[in-house]
């Protein structure tokens, strides 16, 4: 246990060019002389709902990644990843990256365009299960929507792309907007399903969606942009057939917080993983 060394702690957000938009992240380039206790207390001092830890370089371009809510470790984070991404880039230039994460090897692609810094990440293999309908009654009951808030077109499913998240589709804008759930009642629900976030979502068109996570899990309500449930959603909308094998959905996210966000979510014929795409840039 090393508490004597201090690392360099860099502040990103991810999805947002603007410093108030998007999901900050804590990322810490150098954590090989961190033990779990320490980067755990970085991610609850910084309060953001993940940081990411490179504790290894094991090779060009390749590193072992880890991420802390203020309250846990997470297995795979998608902001995070993004922002630790894009702090790689300012340093040695645009180009591939791969990070083992504990869900598995997430490779990151990085380009400038326009000027900007865009990450690219790759998610490990997804899959996606029906929920059990009291699972389903208890979600409903802590966030107190009627079963007629969802749109019945697209039905709950928990989907998981790194890390497991349960959608559900509101049937209004208005009811993604009023969220007001009762934060001890969700965490239990989603301790017990081992559940990430919640992935709400609004269909505004075809490939357009509006979301929005409770993260009580990670000690925070919300997070304001998550690629990790964005990942997640894309294996969600291929499975439902919601959208073409090969497509590309836009999500909102963070608006309803002041922080908005824009991820991209890519689906390719033939590979089943998901891409996800956005910007970032340092807090401060």
């Amino acid at each position: 246990m090393t508490h004597d060394h201090r690392p360099e702690i860099l502040r990103y957000t991810a999805f947002s060019a603007d410093p108030a938009g998007g999901n900050p992240a804590g990322v810490v380039l150098d954590a090989a002389g961190l033990d779990e206790e320490r980067m755990l207390a970085i991610a609850a001092e910084l309060g953001y709902s993940e940081s990411a830890f490179l504790t290894e370089r094991t090779g060009e371009g390749a590193y072992t990644i880890r991420y802390f809510s203020p309250k846990a470790e997470v297995p795979f984070c998608g902001h995070a990843t993004v922002a630790t991404a894009l702090a790689l880039a300012e340093r040695g230039g645009p180009g591939a990256l791969e990070f083992t994460t504990p869900a598995g090897a997430v490779p990151v692609s990085v380009v400038r365009e326009g000027g900007a810094l865009l990450a690219t990440l790759t998610s490990v293999a997804p899959h996606v299960e029906e929920v059990a309908e009291a699972d389903l009654t208890e979600a409903l009951a802590a966030l107190d929507w009627a079963v007629a808030d969802l749109d019945p077109a697209l039905p709950p499913r928990i989907a998981y792309a790194g890390a497991r998240h349960l959608v559900l589709a509101a049937a209004t804008r208005e009811r993604l907007a009023e969220l007001d759930y009762d934060f001890a009642r969700l965490e239990a629900l989603m301790r017990r399903l081992d559940l990430t976030t919640l992935q709400l979502v609004w269909r505004e068109g075809p490939e357009v969606f509006h979301v929005r996570d409770p993260f009580p899990v990670g000690g925070v309500v919300e997070d304001p942009a998550t690629g990790a449930a964005a990942a997640a959603f894309g294996a969600y909308a291929r499975e439902l057939g919601l959208a073409p094998e090969a497509a590309v959905l836009t999500l909102h996210q963070g608006a309803d917080m002041g922080r908005p966000g824009t991820l991209t979510v890519e689906l390719r014929a033939g590979d089943a993983r998901i891409r996800v795409s956005g910007t970032g840039t340092r807090i401060g």
